[in-house]
């Protein structure tokens, strides 16, 4: 895996953080400086940070977890959903449910709701029975539902990991992930607390170029993981493969064995049988 760039950090401008007077203390070990009342990050240790957390997104993503995105405010909600939905992992860039992690079970009732919507407004059969009003309501609950909770359909399950895009307003969605003991990854600003997540970040979380760019290596980090899974996920089909052709093969021997062996037999006896006629016939 590759690490970062600093100087693609620098250039995205994760370095900028919040103004002096909005800081959080426990975000001092990150701070390099202070320039006109704008702390500014230590993108040296950004880097250190980011690249922790790529290499534990790698290996979630290659034993087949998903990670969660959450970036509801505004400048992140482009720069997430073009980029992560490329990993075909699971993202909420519109308003985050409340207990959509603590009460899950009715988040996987609601997306099975939205699931039996479509399959019924794509069945013209069924649609032509509906009245205009109530396929004008069913239309507006599955597009109500595919905004907040379209690309978790595939979601089965809780998620391996959370992915913040600023935890001072995701502060919901880290409370649950928290108190399910789920692990965090999250971009923290100067204003934010760091010790709140596992992996935290620092970097700028309000310019869309600085989320593009953390975004872009957590991507990369998971699709290098799933690429990781798939070549050993095909080396081992490789295997059985040949260990079942090994397999077919002994089979097949014994088999030929097995279907020549009477000839054999028929053939010693005939000799055995001829033997005591010679023998008469030299005596």
């Amino acid at each position: 895996m590759a690490k970062t760039d600093y100087k693609d950090l620098l250039n995205a401008g994760v370095h900028f953080g919040h103004l002096t007077r909005k800081w959080d203390p426990k975000m001092a070990p990150y701070i390099f400086m202070e320039k006109n009342d704008i702390h500014i990050i230590d993108l040296h240790k950004s880097v250190v940070k980011l690249d922790e957390a790529a290499a534990a997104l790698r290996h979630m993503a290659k034993t087949g977890r998903k990670i969660m995105f959450v970036a509801t405010k505004k400048q992140a909600k482009s720069p997430v959903a073009d980029r992560v939905k490329n990993t075909g992992m699971p993202y909420i860039t519109e308003r985050w449910p409340g207990g959509m992690l603590t009460n899950f079970a009715t988040i996987r009732k609601a997306i099975k709701k939205m699931v039996s919507i479509e399959k019924m407004l794509g069945d013209e059969a069924l649609s032509q029975h509906l009245q205009k009003r109530e396929r004008l309501t069913l239309q507006r609950q599955k597009d109500k539902l595919e905004t907040q909770l379209g690309t978790m359909r595939d979601l089965n399950r809780l998620p391996a990991a959370l992915f913040i895009v600023d935890i001072k307003k995701e502060h919901i969605a880290v409370k649950e992930a928290r108190k399910l003991n789920i692990p965090t990854f999250a971009m923290v600003d100067t204003n934010s607390n760091p010790e709140l997540v596992d992996f935290p970040i620092p970097a700028n979380d309000d310019a869309s170029s600085s989320i593009a760019k953390i975004i872009d290596v957590a991507c990369t980090a998971i699709e290098e993981g799933l690429e990781e899974r798939n070549k050993e996920r095909e080396k081992r089909d490789a295997e059985k493969a040949a260990s079942k052709k090994k397999e077919d093969d002994k089979k097949a021997e014994a088999k030929k064995a097995a279907e020549t062996k009477p000839e054999d037999d028929k053939k010693a006896e005939a000799k055995k049988e001829a033997k005591p006629e010679t023998e008469k016939t030299n005596s």
